[in-house]
């Protein structure tokens, strides 16, 4: 198959050919082409100036044909009237049968008219003029703009212009299909013309010239297919004469040569069309005529193959599987669906499958999402074919866990059809594993094979989960997964990460069934469900209730012991239908339900099963009814006992020396149900504290959670009071004793260094003191109490324990990346990292539990030294902190100078040259990220005090002790410097030679050299214009960036390509054709820059159309 054309780039201008009688078009496609060659690549200027057209200069009508039933001209029956196109049709074409060239002449005036374009031919010149000078005045006219484009127009009136334009010329092949389409005059005039105007730079005559031929092939194809119809009667009615010997033989034989002639005729046409107009508009530079082209060629292969189903016109749908315009990638795709649809078409796309299939299984990853959807249906069709080696489907499966869900959907389908119910396999091979008759098994089996992948990460399982769901009802047959859980059927037996595998399945398909979601979605607001939907999920929450009423008690039983299946068997409980129990009279099912439930909170310490027993429970005491009710709530009193009791012992084992460890796993079932509820711990306070002061050499995570639970309960009893209606003296005196016990243990820890060659405290213990100790201090600002009854409840720290709490703070965003990174696995880690340091020090500042001068800046000076999480959290303070005062300039400035102190720090008592560098790029980047916050012109003009203070400051500041601090002006006050005024960058100027009157610059010159930097590039700018302050000029890249040519899937055949198709596929339109540097350029950069370019062409090329008219008409 031929390589892909080359691009524009490359073209060889031809030289122009002598003109020819208007019937014989051969030469004229390339006439028409070499005189507008220069003004098409100058990308349709003619449609900046289009307008209105003069009506008055249009010459007298001739007689027209629609006169007959009341209109002037076919343009206004196709303008809004396509209801009368049929009869207008029929009434031509007696008409021509009459009387040809007034016809003919209608026909052309509302072709050009169709164009938006007042023109018309003098029917008694009809055979004397020439194509060429047609067209040429007619693209003076589009230079003159003296042309209307109907298509492209909002008006109502022109709503259905497209459509009747389309009809009209398609009731006229099917009209003219008995006659004057085998004339060789009437069509052959229109198809001259039309393929003359599709060659012409006015954007809108390429357009409509390209939707009418396009059409008219089109219509040919339904013409020649009835032709063909009619061949194949005639032809066995002559076999079977011909076997009687009949007198009708001569009659049919003459009829089937006749038929055969006007098919040949016929697809003559057809490649008239596709040589003269769709192998240049195919590539034209609007991306709506391209994407037409597509989608007529396809819809021309599919309905008639016996012309089109061949490689010479499939290789455009491969090429353009490389267009730049998504719509027609997407157009190719769809077109290529159609094809690979039919059967009988496969053997016939043997080799063009073998060239493209790769560029195919790429598209599924396209940058848009609708093609790369489209793409995935289009390799399903390939597999379905057997077309695609497996070997070559791994990138399509790394897709599951890909970002936009419309991909992941598509390939979860292509997933279920090919791996797990291998519908594009024979019978042998889907059958290969399992019990030939239970469908439900060999399914799940498959696809806990396909989980043996993602064992070791949860989430990503999930995601597999999510898109195959819809599409695999084994996950639904909650019966089948419960049998094989329980190993009912001995020929299967289960390995332990598959048993995993199948309850976190079970789980998540439990969520879906009753429409919750099990993977996050861009769409966080509340599902609302149809009442159909709701019925639906009903229904499978009782068939949940149904299977798991007999069955869970046995699973709870084997898996009790097992931590990572008990979760999500716990999870299923939330989602039953509790009433069912009731319903039944199945009530010691759902005691022993319960039963079981509060075992397994006493056999596990980890977080995820003690969180899913919670959370079990919990849903049993608010969603059961009557005496089921009573009971789930007396079994979680009865749990809460146990729990005290077992604390109690705990404490006492502690206290006498034992191990922790009981107390440690309490402690932990404590701290998951105080997250959802009140647990009445009031006897085991003072213990608590007794244990944390008594025994400072305590585990780290003992102590974390001795202070959480201590936390939490400050927490309930505070919510307690304020829930209150009468708040008594006794209630507050206990809060406010608990609290300032809490705050004196957590204080403590803050004198303690972080742990340091085996002594002091740990990162984890670190994180929960700093975390706790800002809730704590939120909780209690006095903001929330002032001028109530409770404002004995207000509390300020002061500054020195502030000091200490972002000391330790610092410490803990001071860990390295591989430290974060080695304790990812761990429990609670979403509590115990950098973010969550970040975002409680930054809520102190936010709710203003702290006064923002006191520790804004630190955690500002902080803002581009922990990667993009941490950055952000820093991001949302400042634009807090903005709304509340524009004035941020001191905050900034202080921000700025520790930076600044952190780099000199390491520059004078260091000689890590790569920490130096560190610290100094750390320095700008924080400066030029707080600058960002004064972007565009109206934010300098109403900001322009702020600015100003702030580069007066940190001129002062650097001033203090030169030449050390001189670097601070090229670190930190430069970027905004920058943003100043003309005239505040003069007094600026002044103000420097103020400071540096009596100093000698030149006795240390590397010391100065800041300072030298920093005035010159004041200078610099206080030179420049207010416009080129603005932005430097764009330079904006034309056209398609360039391609390699070595990309697989472009050839189809080994033998060279004819000239005309060696010219690349244009890339896109004008507007589309920009290259990736420029998408960082502001928008209105852009259009300066744009309209600059476009009236410097617009002059240019106005003198090369001169010039190319001139020579026109002196040839």
């Amino acid at each position: 198959m031929e390589d892909e054309p080359d691009g524009p780039d490359q073209l060889v201008r031809r030289s122009k050919r002598a003109r020819v009688p208007t019937k014989n078009y051969d030469g004229e496609s390339s006439k028409i082409r070499d005189i507008f060659e220069s003004e098409e690549e100058s990308g349709d200027e003619f449609d900046t100036r289009r307008r209105k057209p003069n009506r008055n200069r249009t010459t007298e009508a001739a007689p027209s044909a629609t006169a007959a039933i009341g209109f002037e001209n076919l343009i206004e029956v196709i303008k809004s009237n396509g209801k009368l196109i049929p009869q207008v049709v029929k009434v031509l074409v007696e008409q021509y049968e009459k009387d040809p060239k007034p016809v003919m002449v209608e026909l052309l005036t509302m072709l050009f008219e169709a164009c938006g374009a007042k023109y018309r031919i003098q029917g008694e010149f009809l055979d004397e003029t020439n194509v060429d000078d047609v067209v040429v005045a007619l693209v003076n006219l589009a230079a003159q703009g003296k042309i209307e484009d109907y298509q492209s127009s909002k008006k109502k009136e022109f709503r259905s212009f497209k459509e009747n334009l389309v009809s009209f010329w398609d009731n006229l092949v099917s009209e003219c299909q008995n006659g004057p389409l085998f004339d060789q005059v009437l069509f052959d005039k229109c198809m001259d013309y039309v393929i003359a105007l599709s060659c012409t730079p006015p954007r809108v005559y390429r357009q409509v010239a390209s939707l009418v031929g396009l059409q008219l092939v089109t219509s040919f194809i339904g013409a020649a297919k009835i032709l063909g119809a009619q061949r194949q009667t005639t032809q066995r009615q002559l076999t079977a004469e011909k076997k009687k010997n009949s007198e009708h033989v001569e009659s049919l034989d003459k009829r089937l040569s006749e038929s055969h002639e006007k098919i040949t005729m016929i697809e003559e046409m057809m490649r008239k069309i596709f040589t003269g107009l769709f192998m240049h508009r195919y590539r034209d530079i609007d991306p709506e005529i391209r994407m037409s082209c597509i989608q007529s060629l396809g819809a021309w292969i599919v309905s008639y193959p016996s012309l089109f189903l061949q490689d010479l016109y499939l290789k455009y749908l491969g090429w353009t599987l490389n267009d730049k315009s998504a719509g027609v990638r997407k157009a190719s795709v769809l077109a290529l669906q159609n094809l690979y649809d039919v059967d009988d078409n496969v053997a016939s796309l043997g080799l063009f499958t073998e060239r493209f299939y790769k560029r195919m299984l790429d598209l599924a990853d396209d940058v848009d999402i609708s093609v790369a959807v489209c793409a995935i249906s289009l390799v399903k069709q390939l597999l379905r074919h057997q077309l695609v080696p497996d070997d070559d489907l791994g990138s399509l499966y790394d897709l599951l866990i890909d970002d936009p869900p419309e991909i992941r959907r598509a390939i979860g389908a292509l997933v279920y059809d090919h791996v797990i119910a291998q519908k594009f396999n024979n019978s042998s091979q889907s059958r290969s594993s399992g019990d030939e008759g239970d469908t439900s098994q060999i399914h799940l089996l498959r696809m806990l094979q396909i989980l043996r992948e993602f064992s070791t990460d949860q989430v990503l399982s999930l995601y597999v989960i999510d898109d195959i769901w819809e599409f695999m009802d084994a996950m639904k047959d909650w019966k089948r997964i419960t049998s094989m859980l329980l190993d009912e059927n001995p020929s299967i037996e289960l390995t332990d990460d598959d048993a995993t595998n199948l309850t976190r399945l079970f789980s998540a398909s439990v969520k879906k069934a009753v429409g919750e979601k099990i993977v996050p979605a861009a769409d966080h607001r509340k599902q609302n469900h149809s009442k159909a939907q709701r019925d639906i999920i009903q229904n499978s929450r009782k068939d949940i209730t149904d299977t798991m009423m007999k069955n869970y008690p046995l699973l709870m039983r084997k898996y009790m012991a097992d931590k990572t299946k008990v979760p999500s068997l716990l999870e299923i409980i939330c989602h039953m239908d509790l009433d069912l129990y009731s319903l039944k009279s199945q009530d010691q099912k759902f005691r022993t339900l319960l039963q079981l439930v509060k075992e397994t909170f006493f056999k596990h310490g980890d977080k995820d099963a003690l969180r899913s027993c919670v959370k079990a429970i919990n849903y049993c005491t608010t969603r059961s009814q009557g005496e089921l009710q009573d009971f789930a709530q007396n079994k979680l009193k009865e749990l809460d006992d146990e729990l005290i009791s077992k604390l109690k012992t705990a404490i006492r084992e502690v206290a006498d020396g034992d191990d922790e460890y009981l107390l440690l796993v309490n402690m932990k079932r404590l701290y998951e149900l105080q997250l959802t509820r009140p647990v009445p711990i009031e006897s085991l306070y003072d213990d608590i504290i007794m244990v944390l002061k008594k025994f400072r050499n305590i585990d780290d995570e003992v102590a974390s959670f001795l202070l959480l639970n201590m936390y939490l309960h400050v927490n309930w009893c505070l919510d307690s009071i304020m829930n209150s209606s009468v708040v008594s003296e006794a209630s507050l005196f206990s809060l406010i004793s608990k609290r300032n016990a809490l705050f004196d243990e957590l204080e403590h820890f803050l004198q303690i260094p972080l742990e340091a060659q085996g002594k002091g405290i740990s990162r984890n213990l670190a994180c929960r003191v700093c975390v706790i100790l800002a809730e704590s201090w939120c909780l209690f600002r006095k903001s929330n109490y002032d001028s109530t009854k409770v404002e004995s409840l207000g509390y300020h720290p002061d500054i020195s324990t502030i000091r200490n709490f972002w000391k330790l703070c610092e410490q803990q965003l001071d860990i390295s990346d591989e430290t974060e990174d080695e304790d990812a696995n761990k429990e609670y880690v979403e509590e115990l990292n950098r973010d969550a340091v970040m975002i409680a020090a930054a809520k102190l500042v936010a709710t203003g539990a702290v006064p923002k001068e006191d520790l804004a800046p630190d955690i500002i000076s902080h803002y581009t030294m922990h990667g993009a999480s941490v950055a952000e959290v820093v991001k949302y303070l400042i634009v807090n902190l903005r709304k509340k005062e524009e004035d941020v300039s001191d905050i900034f400035l202080k921000a700025l100078k520790q930076a600044h102190v952190r780099y000199l720090t390491v520059l004078y008592t260091s000689n890590d040259e790569s920490l130096s560098a560190r610290r100094l790029k750390e320095c700008k980047d924080l400066a030029s990220r707080l600058s960002s916050f004064f972007v565009g012109v109206t934010a300098r003009e109403n900001l322009r005090t702020v600015i100003l203070k702030i580069v007066k400051e940190g001129v002062d500041y650097a001033f203090m002790d030169v030449p050390r601090r001189l670097s601070f002006l090229t670190c930190a006050v430069i970027v905004f410097a920058s943003k100043l005024s003309k005239n505040d960058i003069f007094g600026m100027l002044k103000y420097l030679q103020d400071l540096t009157r009596n100093v000698n610059t030149d006795e240390d010159p590397s010391g100065w050299r800041p300072y030298l930097t920093f005035v010159e590039s004041l200078r610099e700018k206080s030179m420049k214009n207010e416009d080129e302050r603005e932005g430097t000029v764009v330079k904006r890249g034309r056209g398609r960036p360039r391609k390699n040519p070595k990309i697989e899937g472009k050839k189809l055949f080994d033998e060279k390509s004819s000239s005309e198709e060696e010219d690349e596929i244009n890339a896109s339109d004008d507007e589309e054709n920009q290259v990736d540097d420029d998408e960082q350029v502001p928008l209105i950069q852009s259009i300066r820059a744009s309209a600059k370019l476009r009236a410097l062409r617009v002059s240019r090329d106005e003198n090369r159309q001169q010039a190319s008219r001139t020579s026109g008409v002196e040839s």
